[in-house]
């Protein structure tokens, strides 16, 4: 065994090694003091191993793309590359939720209690509903918003309002929504990729991308399509800073501004991916200096969706406040910050995988070798390492204590790209799919 390989391994096994201490440590906490607030910790899960409808063809997309996968994505066309590891990634996120049925796995997830089609109704007068919004998130407040409702910017659940309007109503249709959305995510991150750090790390990242255990949340949580909104609004930029034509790069970077802007008001927390979009700025620097009126464009589109919101009558940093003290209002000030600070990074392990961590420690020994390292491995890791540093930000602000396994799922994604450092891919995709499976399999998850 080659010494970059037993490292890689050592670091998997290290990383196994937290999950399975934040499991031990998590069970006593929760039996001794109940202040955890899930069942399986460190996982909002139910231990409860079951099959479903989904199984059969779980199983054969883990084997075809831990099998095959790498040498289909060195040999098609990009673009064919493109639309097939979209088309398996919707396959992997379907056939997990189909393994809890369809209606517990995809149309009744986003009609619970916590959710956001329980306020649907509540917003026949959008305007007057975006004005009163904060005046319903305290838990003190008459009419309170559900969590998920009250824990994000009204723009999250405007989407599943129009949705409504436009006849697609139901938790069916809004479960497909994100579910679709998502599998997008993984296409925007290998355009990203190859715009930045070149089209054979992109291919190289492409099986680990689509065989996300990250799909087990995907399907089906509104982060899903959190995650394709913030995960577009970094691919336009980068393909903003590299692309050749000028009208064509102004485009893209409007576009970024509008997305960004959008991720603003879905989740309080992806404000963190301006880092992404510094480190994308800082890697197409030479573009950005050429051409200045790309931030200009991409600074309008930023500043689109905050003035709408903000003409229309809610308030961004007033409602983020009255957050703050909601979460501590419930469960987030009871769950101990001791606990979760770490505990919280055993659940990135869990939707990233054992490939993901041994792929962070090349992406360290990248870094840390930069004199030498190649420049296009330099570049990826800069994009892996910001994401990275978005993901520790949430940790330690405190504002994310538990069910992270869903709501760093936008972070999360950008961390698989390190996964194209790896040798024996196969193998690693492999032990991937099998973590996917057993989670999906043993446990019931929820929120």
């Amino acid at each position: 065994m080659n010494r970059p390989l037993s490292r890689d391994l050592c670091a998997a096994a290290a990383a196994a090694l937290l999950v399975v201490t934040a499991v031990l440590v998590g069970r006593h906490l929760q039996d001794a003091y109940h202040t955890l607030f899930v069942n399986w910790p460190p996982l909002l899960a139910s231990w409860s191993p079951h099959t479903g409808p989904g199984t059969p063809a779980a199983l054969l997309v883990a084997a075809a793309v831990a099998a095959y996968g790498p040498r289909v994505a060195a040999r098609l066309p990009w673009r064919a590359l493109l639309a097939a590891a979209f088309g398996t990634a919707l396959a992997w996120i379907v056939s997990l939720a189909l393994v809890d049925g369809w209606q517990r796995g995809i149309a009744g997830r986003l009609t619970t209690r916590h959710e956001y089609l329980r306020v649907v109704d509540r917003f026949h007068d959008v305007p007057a509903a975006l004005r009163d919004f904060t005046g319903h998130i305290l838990l003190d407040s008459p009419d309170n918003w559900p969590a998920h409702v009250a824990g994000h910017p009204p723009a999250a659940t405007l989407t599943f309002v129009l949705l409504d309007r436009l006849g697609l109503r139901g938790g069916g249709w809004a479960g497909m929504w994100c579910v679709v959305a998502g599998a997008t995510a993984c296409v925007a991150v290998l355009v990203a990729v190859r715009a930045l750090a070149g089209e054979e790390w992109a291919r190289r990242a492409a099986p680990f991308l689509v065989l996300a255990p990250a799909a087990v949340w995907l399907g089906t949580s509104a982060d899903a399509y959190f995650a394709a909104v913030a995960g577009w609004a970094v691919a336009l930029l980068a393909l903003a800073v590299t692309s050749p034509a000028l009208s064509r790069a102004v485009a893209n970077a409007a576009g970024s501004g509008l997305l960004f802007g959008l991720a603003c008001y879905l989740s309080y927390g992806l404000t963190l991916f301006a880092l992404l979009g510094a480190a994308v700025l800082l890697l197409g620097r030479g573009g950005v200096r050429e051409r200045p009126v790309l931030l200009g464009a991409l600074l309008t589109g930023t500043a689109v969706v905050p003035a709408a919101f903000t003409l229309a009558g809610f308030d961004w940093w007033e409602a983020y406040r009255l957050l703050v003290t909601r979460y501590h209002q419930g469960a987030g000030g009871i769950r101990p910050y001791g606990y979760w600070v770490w505990a919280n990074l055993a659940c990135t392990v869990l939707i990233t995988g054992l490939a993901t961590a041994a792929g962070l420690r090349r992406t360290g020994a990248v870094l840390l070798g930069r004199r030498t390292a190649p420049r296009a491995e330099i570049r990826l890791a800069l994009l892996v390492a910001a994401a990275l540093a978005a993901l520790l930000a949430a940790d330690l602000s405190g504002m994310s204590k538990a069910e992270t396994e869903r709501i760093w799922l936008p972070f999360a994604l950008w961390l698989l790209p390190s996964c194209a450092f790896l040798s024996h891919p196969r193998a690693w995709l492999a032990a991937q799919a099998v973590l996917a499976l057993l989670l999906n399999h043993l446990l019931r998850t929820g929120w």
